[in-house]
């Protein structure tokens, strides 16, 4: 008798469990959802990867609960600051908006070049530097500031599997690279936070928003960091672009020549098409 009631409580509790499962995820409004950019929350059984990684590859069924579970909860809550903690794809506005994003800078090669051709095509973008890159380099963290451009921390020093450590270490990249970029521009806000990769986890958003930085993804990767040349990049970019597109760039991390020769093409491309630039969303 007392074996079968300990199976039946075992049989209740799974029950329970699994009920309580779909409840988070209902007043959640739907699980998290997949991304084509491969910034998504990482589970420890979920290898890292790279800007192109697609999402919803990853790990056994136990962590794909796992991290439907997190991401649902958190996608459904705001960071202290009033910030949301889901992943930003979209350009701010509505209708033909788009969003340039340059990332793993300041160079003191590369920067210069992006930023004069965002100033030829009155463009402003959104740059996401490395805490070390900032500190070598404050000057150009002051350029591209002065121009207008918006700052997002890019963690201290770009570990892609910061996913996999403690959430201490986490704060630390996540802190300590805001506060290198804001050292070289007293008063200018950081705005966004984009992990490594795109790595992020629940507890890095969270701690993101609550600085008063929008997690921030993309939703066009030409792979310019890979250098495949200037057509596969253009082609990339180019092709059926989503709404309201958020692009990835690169003014740092090696040889960006064809990144730079892109962007003269592009830009123009786009404004030819109708397209507006602004910034990535950070409130909708």
């Amino acid at each position: 008798m007392r074996i079968t009631t300990s199976a039946a409580r075992r049989r209740r509790a799974g029950y329970t469990a699994a009920a309580a499962l779909l409840g988070l995820l209902a007043a959640a409004g739907s699980p998290a959802y997949a991304a084509t950019d491969g910034s998504v929350d990482r589970v420890p059984d979920v290898p890292p990867s790279g800007h192109a990684a697609p999402a919803g590859t990853a790990g056994s069924a136990q962590g794909a609960a796992q991290e439907a579970a997190q991401g649902a909860a958190h996608e459904a809550a705001r960071g202290a600051s009033g910030v949301p903690l889901g992943i930003s794809r979209l350009a701010e506005g509505a209708g033909r908006q788009v969003a340039i994003t340059i990332d793993d800078g300041p160079d003191p090669r590369w920067t210069p070049q992006v930023l004069a051709t965002l100033r030829k095509n009155h463009v402003k973008a959104t740059f996401c530097m490395i805490g070390t890159k900032a500190q070598k380099y404050p000057e150009l963290v002051r350029a591209v500031a002065a121009d207008g451009h918006q700052l997002c921390d890019h963690s201290v020093d770009h570990d892609v599997t910061m996913d996999h450590k403690p959430v201490a270490y986490q704060r630390q990249q996540i802190l300590e690279g805001k506060a290198m970029i804001e050292k070289a521009v007293p008063g200018v806000p950081v705005t966004y936070y984009r992990a490594p990769g795109g790595a992020f986890t629940p507890d890095s958003r969270a701690i993101a928003a609550a600085s008063g930085m929008r997690p921030l993804g993309w939703s066009v990767d030409p792979q310019d960091w890979s250098r495949p040349g200037l057509k596969a990049i253009l082609a990339a970019v180019e092709g059926k672009l989503p709404q309201q597109p958020t692009v990835l760039f690169h003014d740092g991390g090696g040889d960006r020549s064809e990144t730079v020769a892109a962007l003269k093409e592009y830009l123009p491309w786009l404004t030819e098409q109708g397209y507006r630039f602004s910034f990535p969303a950070r409130t909708a």
